[in-house]
């Protein structure tokens, strides 16, 4: 195939599509007002939960883009079913800040009709905000455009590398002077994964870093004239006329599109943003999607 699509590998869970993206597998199933949910799991990352799966089940960080039902509807079962798995922590739930009450409520009587407690913390996210993940990595929050709460994340990586008027030395005298504690590296933080879904495309134009991220896993709902721009931005959604117009902001490695609208077959939206996205951009462009037959469910 083209760049874009990719084969679905055989142990891929069933119903789902996967993407090789790089170093990532992008893993989950995506349809717009249906069900969105994706896993990262070399990041132990997952987006949005409004199916659960149980090859994603024991992914430590979820990241809840908003609350509308097709992205969030999920939650007590992924949580119930982490229940059953030994030795997981608790699950680590990063959302919009103005909806953890209400998450908060919702959980509590799913939690007390189960023969266990749920095991989550959950983590209030304002745009723009940073929290650790690991060591090397964090997680970014970004302002998205819908009319619920919501937010972008971004993955970011920070290395540390060598200062360039340090670079000619030798690797022994670079130890020697990291043993007597020279300042010889500076952090160099560079966005691995960004996911944005259900929002006007104005995200790109606000947030730079998105497009320029290794792997950009993007909504794109609507593909031809069956829904135009002006209807999708209507319902704050991303039509593919908009990324045609925005191909040059595009500068990572992978760009992955789900959220297609149930309006095109797999088959039939993987054509379209082939032949009319693909052939513009630099990097591979892939769609969350079947390789045969029609969606999960």
């Amino acid at each position: 195939m083209t760049n874009s699509g990719q084969p679905t590998p055989p142990n891929a869970p069933l119903g789902a599509a996967s993407v090789a993206a790089g170093p990532y597998t992008v893993r989950g199933i995506s349809v717009a007002g249906i069900y969105t949910s994706i896993a990262v799991p070399q990041l132990d990352a997952l987006f949005d939960i409004g199916v659960a799966m149980r090859s994603s089940a024991g992914c430590k960080h979820l990241f809840l883009s908003h609350a509308h039902a097709d992205h969030i509807g999920a939650l007590g079962a992924l949580l119930g079913m982490r229940g059953i798995l030994s030795g997981l922590p608790p699950l680590r739930i990063f959302l919009p800040a103005e909806i953890v009450d209400d998450v908060t409520a919702m959980l509590a009587p799913m939690s007390r009709m189960q023969r266990y407690g749920f095991a989550f913390e959950l983590v209030p996210m304002l745009p723009d905000q940073i929290e650790p993940l690991y060591a090397d990595l964090s997680v970014q929050a970004h302002r998205t455009f819908h009319p619920v709460p919501s937010l972008a994340f971004s993955l970011r990586r920070t290395v540390q590398r060598l200062r360039p008027e340090f670079s000619t030395l030798p690797g022994r005298e670079i130890a020697e002077r990291r043993r007597r504690g020279d300042d010889l590296f500076t952090p160099h933080t560079a966005v691995e994964i960004a996911y944005a879904t259900d929002t006007l495309v104005n995200v790109l134009d606000g947030t730079p870093a998105l497009a320029a991220a290794r792997v950009l896993i993007l909504e794109c709902s609507f593909l031809d004239e069956r829904k135009d721009v002006k209807t999708a931005r209507a319902g704050c959604h991303i039509h593919l006329e908009e990324l045609i117009e925005r191909a040059s902001l595009f500068t990572g490695e992978h760009l992955v599109l789900m959220h297609p609208s149930q309006l095109f077959s797999p088959a039939a939206a993987r054509a379209i943003i082939e032949a009319r996205l693909a052939p513009l951009l630099t990097p591979t462009v892939s769609l969350l999607a079947p390789t045969s037959g029609p969606w999960f469910g």
